[in-house]
C-alpha cells in the first residue's frame, strides 16, 4: 500500500518529514514523473533517471537551501527541480516562458549556482564555502560532479586549492555513471573504473584490520603500506593527496547506503570526497540500453520509446559537417579530427569508425584541446576542432596565443552557432564572431547554406592558417549539397539578387530570409560569406551604388559582422546609411528556434519590417 504520493511534496522540507521507510516508494514515483515529463516536452532524459535516489537522500539528509547544493553539469538535476517547488513547472521544461533545462539562480533558491557548462561545481562550492568560514556560518556546501565533467582540468584546479583552505566544509560527490554525453575517455576514465578492484580493497583492508589490531607495531607498519598499496587497487589515492578524505565507490541507488553515508559525511565536515556509482537511464530499460539516444531526447511515447522517422529528415548542418570531414580525411592524410567529448553532438560518429587513429576525443578539455591542436599543426598535421561556439568561449586564451598568434593552421568547425533553442543563454552561440574577427591571423567563415558550408569547409580547411567556419543548430533549407572539395576565393561574397537603393549584406543562414524580404522590397542581396578577411570591393560598390545598407547576422550586433562593415566605411569615408540586424545585447532565453528569431525580428517578416520602418521612402 501506498504511503506517499510525490504529489504531496512541495519543497525539501516535506522530503525531510517523511519516514526514510518510504524513501524509496518517493524514488520510484520521481523517476516515473521524469520519464513522463520528459517524453512530453523532450530534454535531457538518461542522467536524471540516474540521479533520482542520490537527489533524494541529499534533499533528506542536508538543510537545503541553507545547505548549498551545486549540480555539474546541469542537465542531471531535473529530480532536483521537481523536489525543490517546480513539479508543475516541467510541464513547460526549457520552453519559452518555463523553467530552464539547468540549475538557475534566477529560478530558485535551491538552485545555489547556474551550471550548464561542465566542471565548475567545486570551484564555487568553495568559493561558497570561505563565504561561510568568513561570515561565521555552519552550512554545507556539495558539489555533485559527473565522471565526464572530472575530465576537465578546472575540476582538479579546485580541488588542488581545496586542499590547502583551512575550515570550509565542502563535500565533492562524484557521480560515476561511466557515462557523458559522449563514452568517456582518458586515463582518469580507467582509474576510476577499477570498482571491482576498489571493493575488494576495502573487504581486505577491513579483515587485517581485525586481525592486526592486537599488535600495534605492525598494524602500524600496515598502515604505512596501506597508504602505497591502496593506489594499485583503489581510486581513492589521487582525492587523499590533494587533502579530501575518500570514501567509495558505493551504491547511487541504494538510499539505506546513500542516506548513512550522507548522514555521517556531514557530521565530519572539512574536505569529503564521495564516490557514488549510477547508471544513466536507471529504471526505463530503452535508456539503459542506449543512454546516447535518450540523452536529450524529443517528444516521445515511454510505452515504445524513441522511433526512426518515416520519412528522411533534412540534411542537418553537424550532418554536412560530419561527411565532409570523412571525404577530406580520404583525400589528405594529414586531417587530424578533435572533440572536446561531443563525439555524437559535433557529428565525428563515422570519422571515428573510418579514420580511428586520426580521431581523438579529448574529453571535457576545451582548453587542451586547442592547444593539442596547436601542437599538431607545428608538425604538419592539419587539425580540425569540431566544438560548440560556446564551447569554444573556455579556450579562448589558447585560441588567441596557441594558435592565432602562432598563424598555425588549425580549422575549427563552430556548431551551434547562433540562437540554439532549449538549451537557452548558456549554450547559445552569439558571440563567436566578435571574439573571432578582432584576433589576428584569423578567417571567418559565415556559411550560408548547406552546400555554401561544405564549400567554406573545403575553403578554410585549405587556408595555411587559423580559420574558423560557423553554422547553425538543426537542419537547413535542404539545400543539395554538392559532392567535391572545391574551395571559393578566400575573403570574396557573391550577389544572390540584384535589386534597387537597398542592399542588404547577409552574413551566414539569415541570407534566406533576406531573399524573402528582399523579393517584397525589390532588394539587392549579398550573401558575404566571410566576415574575415571582408569582401571591402563589393562592399564599397554596393555602398556607392545603393542609397543604403542594411547588414543582417545571427550573433551579436556589438562586435559583430555588421560592426566590421561600419568600420571599413568609416576608413574609407563612405557616407551612407546603415541599418544593423542581428542578436540585441541581451542573454537570449529558451524556446524554439524559430519562434525566437520571429520574436528577434530576424525571420523573413521581421527583417522585411525592419527595413521599411528605418527606410521608408526606400522601400
Amino acid at each position: 500500500m501506498t504511503t506517499v504520493s510525490l504529489d504531496t511534496i512541495n519543497s525539501p522540507a516535506d522530503l525531510r518529514a517523511l519516514d526514510r521507510s518510504e524513501l524509496s516508494e518517493l524514488a520510484d514515483q520521481l523517476r516515473d514523473f521524469v520519464l513522463q515529463s520528459v517524453s512530453r516536452t523532450g530534454g535531457h532524459l538518461s542522467s536524471n533517471l540516474g540521479t533520482v535516489e542520490l537527489t533524494v537522500a541529499l534533499h533528506h539528509v542536508f538543510n537545503t537551501p541553507y545547505d548549498r547544493i551545486v549540480w555539474d553539469v546541469g542537465h542531471q538535476s531535473y529530480p532536483h527541480k521537481i523536489l525543490t517547488g517546480r513539479r508543475e513547472g516541467m510541464a513547460g521544461l526549457r520552453q519559452r516562458g518555463g523553467i530552464s533545462g539547468f540549475p538557475r539562480r534566477s529560478e530558485s533558491e535551491y538552485d545555489a549556482f547556474g551550471t550548464a557548462h561542465s566542471s565548475t561545481s567545486i570551484s564555487a562550492v568553495l568559493g561558497m564555502a570561505v563565504a561561510a568560514r568568513n561570515a561565521g556560518e555552519d552550512r554545507q556546501h556539495i558539489a555533485v560532479i559527473g565522471d565526464g565533467a572530472m575530465t576537465a582540468g578546472m575540476a582538479f584546479e579546485a580541488l588542488n586549492n581545496a586542499g590547502v583552505t583551512p575550515g570550509v566544509n565542502v563535500l565533492v560527490i562524484l557521480n560515476d555513471n561511466d557515462m557523458s554525453i559522449s563514452p568517456p575517455v582518458g586515463a582518469l576514465n580507467r582509474y576510476l573504473a577499477r570498482l571491482m578492484s576498489g571493493g575488494f580493497y576495502a573487504a581486505a583492508k577491513n579483515v587485517g584490520r581485525a586481525v592486526l589490531q592486537h599488535v600495534p607495531p605492525v598494524l602500524e607498519l600496515a598502515r604505512r603500506f596501506e597508504g602505497h598499496a591502496k593506489g594499485m587497487v583503489s581510486p581513492s589515492t589521487l582525492f587523499e593527496e590533494l587533502g579530501f578524505n575518500y570514501v567509495g565507490p558505493i551504491d547511487g541507488h541504494d538510499l539505506d547506503a546513500l542516506i548513512p553515508t550522507l548522514e555521517n559525511l556531514k557530521a565530519l565536515g572539512g574536505l569529503q570526497f564521495l564516490h557514488v556509482v549510477t547508471r544513466k537511464g536507471q529504471g526505463y530499460k530503452l535508456a539503459e540500453a542506449d543512454p546516447v539516444l535518450y540523452h536529450g531526447p524529443g517528444k516521445f511515447d515511454p510505452s515504445v520509446g524513441i522511433q526512426k522517422p518515416g520519412t528522411p529528415a533534412r540534411q542537418t548542418f553537424t550532418q554536412v559537417f560530419g561527411r565532409w570531414l570523412c571525404d577530406m580525411a580520404a583525400a589528405d592524410d594529414r586531417l587530424v579530427g578533435i572533440t572536446p567529448a561531443m563525439r555524437e553532438g559535433s557529428g565525428l560518429v563515422e570519422f571515428e569508425k573510418q579514420f580511428p587513429m586520426r580521431y581523438f576525443d579529448v574529453g571535457i578539455a576545451e582548453q587542451h584541446a586547442v592547444t593539442f591542436a596547436a601542437g599538431l599543426a607545428c608538425e604538419g598535421q592539419k587539425p580540425v576542432v569540431a566544438i560548440y561556439s560556446t564551447f569554444l568561449q573556455r579556450g579562448y586564451d589558447q585560441f588567441i596565443h596557441d594558435v592565432a598568434l602562432q598563424n598555425l593552421d588549425v580549422t575549427f568547425a563552430l556548431d551551434r552557432a547562433g540562437i540554439v533553442g532549449a538549451d537557452g543563454a548558456t549554450h547559445a552561440g552569439n558571440y563567436d564572431i566578435a571574439y573571432l574577427r578582432c584576433v589576428p591571423n584569423m578567417v571567418v567563415a559565415t556559411p550560408s547554406d548547406e552546400n555554401e558550408t561544405r564549400l567554406l569547409l573545403n575553403t578554410c580547411f585549405r587556408h595555411p592558417g587559423p580559420a574558423s567556419v560557423r553554422y547553425p543548430r538543426g537542419a537547413g533549407a535542404g539545400v543539395e549539397v554538392r559532392a567535391g572539395l572545391d574551395a571559393v576565393p578566400l575573403g570574396q561574397g557573391i550577389v544572390r539578387r540584384e535589386g534597387k537603393q537597398i542592399a542588404i549584406l547577409a552574413f551566414g543562414t539569415l541570407c534566406q530570409a533576406a531573399m524573402e524580404a528582399a523579393g517584397r522590397l525589390d532588394a539587392t542581396v549579398a550573401d558575404m560569406r566571410f566576415v574575415k578577411p571582408l569582401d571591402e570591393a563589393l562592399v564599397e560598390r554596393l555602398a556607392t551604388s545603393h542609397k543604403a545598407i542594411v547588414t543582417l547576422e545571427e550573433a551579436a550586433i556589438m562586435g559583430g559582422a555588421g560592426s566590421a562593415v561600419l568600420e571599413f566605411l568609416a576608413r574609407k569615408g563612405l557616407q551612407v546609411p546603415v541599418l544593423q540586424l542581428g542578436l540585441p545585447d541581451q542573454f537570449i532565453d529558451h524556446g524554439d528556434q524559430a519562434a525566437l528569431l520571429a520574436e528577434l525580428g530576424l525571420d523573413a517578416a521581421g527583417v522585411e519590417r525592419s527595413i521599411r520602418s528605418r527606410y521608408p521612402d526606400l522601400a
